[in-house]
């Protein structure tokens, strides 16, 4: 008998369950918490108009990411640092917060926090450009210059017109010419 209700049980929780969710014909992928055409909310109204998380353009990392690069431009690496710190809390897989978090952390000379937050975007963003530049700045203000070069080039190679990266290749053939102490 205990078997029986069980097995009602676990059919009955099995039920509940799949009937939130909804496939969508055109992608095959089982979606949840999407409204239905046709469905209600709790007050009533109709779901047409209003924005469900699959249609979201703002992310709460987007203000401070903003905010970030703007403290960033004006060289308040500290205040940068700081923003992009938030944007990573706020969203921990925004790659972007991730490499701004790096390079505030390379212009107050925090290279042990640079390099980690590195690593974390190099896993989220993969082999760009913008990675490999950073990277190699970072390596030019650490002094460590054939590192630099390696990682320039690498950018180089990924994005040849870049004029960002193209001026770090000049400004690093300069420090190795114009040796300053």
């Amino acid at each position: 008998m205990t078997g029986k209700i069980r097995l009602a049980a676990a059919a009955g929780v099995l039920i509940m369950l799949l009937a939130g969710c909804q496939t969508d014909p055109s992608d095959g992928v089982v979606r949840t918490n999407e409204p239905a055409k046709g469905d209600y909310t709790a007050f009533g109204d109709a779901f047409d108009g209003l924005k469900t998380v699959s249609d979201v353009d703002y992310y709460a990392s987007d203000q401070a990411v903003t905010e970030a690069k703007t403290q960033f431009r004006s060289e308040n690496y500290g205040n940068a640092g700081a923003l992009f710190y938030k944007a990573t809390r706020l969203a921990p897989n925004d790659g972007v917060a991730w490499l701004g978090l790096a390079a505030s952390c390379d212009r107050i000379r925090r290279f042990d926090l640079a390099d980690m937050a590195y690593a974390r975007a190099y896993r989220l963003l993969g082999a760009t450009p913008e990675y490999y530049n950073n990277l190699g700045y970072s390596y030019l203000l650490r002094g460590k210059l054939q590192e630099a070069r390696r990682n320039f080039l690498k950018a180089y190679e990924l994005a040849p017109k870049d004029p960002t990266v193209s001026n770090n290749l000049k400004l690093l053939s300069s420090s190795v010419e114009n040796i300053e102490r």
